[in-house]
């Protein structure tokens, strides 16, 4: 299965069936893999791989995905690039683009992922930018699907900053007929054309009572206050400790919901170790599986 948009920037490029598709071909991927099945569908490939900032599991995911799949990365940050004396994003799309047969760019601004998909004739996945992260949320979805058996119908609460993660997670509720309630401090809600879009198939709750957010909800997700993109530690204080994740949190949501970060996490802000650590918590989980939703991506992609 061959998804119709060239590239990937914020998931709102899929359709509800492609993006049904991907999730089910990286469980499928997952399962063959730990059978020992390993197909080399993507030999003599190349994916070059953009960083404008540090990664862990964006970086080990695709790369291990290619070598997986038969595949090669470039990991190149930008002092490798010429990026550094001034070419510009423009020109360096052109010149991979006659060289590699996929690029993935993890960046600051979200135009420089839209510039270099405008100006690649390859298809460009947007590994993280300040507006949006839709591998992230593939993987999340992944991760509900395996422990909830489904998707449509359920109720995601997301407590914290209504940030680039949050933004995806959007897209991908309302192509999965997930419901979402944000609860999240005022001046930091998500996106709102993203949130206008999403409310015409999904419902969608906006607060800045996290209890209320996690009344009844089968998924209670967070992530960090303060980010790459932010690191200003005044932020801070709009979040903790009202938008912690903690266990009256997730008491209040119901008795078999999960918990999900897309980490890093930093510990005692926005979640308690005893929620992290505890049996509610299937975040290395949802860690591993960047790599099968990933590798099920790039099969899906015209490459």
């Amino acid at each position: 299965m061959k998804i119709k948009t060239k590239d990937l920037l914020t998931l709102d490029e899929l359709t509800k069936d492609e993006l049904s598709k991907i999730i089910d071909l990286a469980i499928k991927l997952k399962k063959d893999l730990k059978k020992g099945k390993n197909q080399p569908l993507l030999k003599n490939k190349t994916l070059a791989m953009i960083f404008q900032k540090p990664s862990t599991r964006t970086r080990v995911s695709f790369e291990v995905g290619m070598f997986q799949l038969g595949g090669h990365a470039l990991n190149l940050s930008s002092d490798d690039l010429q990026l550094s004396r001034g070419e510009s994003i423009e020109d360096t799309a052109k010149a991979l683009s006659r060289y590699v047969d996929v690029i993935m760019a993890r960046v600051y601004d979200h135009k420089t992922i839209e510039t270099l998909a405008k100006n690649s004739s390859v298809p460009v996945i947007n590994g993280l930018s300040n507006s949006f992260h839709p591998c992230q949320t593939l993987a999340d979805l992944m991760t509900i699907k395996e422990k909830k058996r489904k998707l449509s119908g359920l109720k995601i609460a997301w407590i914290g900053d209504g940030n680039n993660v949050c933004n995806s997670l959007i897209y991908g509720c309302s192509k999965s007929g997930i419901n979402i309630s944000v609860a999240t401090p005022r001046g930091y809600e998500p996106d709102s054309k993203v949130v206008k879009q999403a409310k015409k198939s999904i419902k969608i709750e906006i607060t800045t009572h996290p209890l209320t957010s996690a009344k009844n909800a089968d998924v209670v997700m967070t992530d960090t206050f303060s980010s790459i993109h932010n690191r200003d530690p005044k932020r801070i204080k709009r979040f903790f400790p009202k938008f912690q994740v903690n266990p009256s949190v997730m008491k209040t949501a119901k008795n078999n919901a999960i918990f999900l970060h897309c980490l890093p996490a930093k510990r005692g802000n926005e979640v308690t170790s005893s929620v992290i650590d505890g049996p509610k918590s299937v975040v290395w989980d949802e860690a591993e599986n960047r790599l099968h939703t990933e590798k099920a991506l790039l099969l899906s992609m015209s490459i």
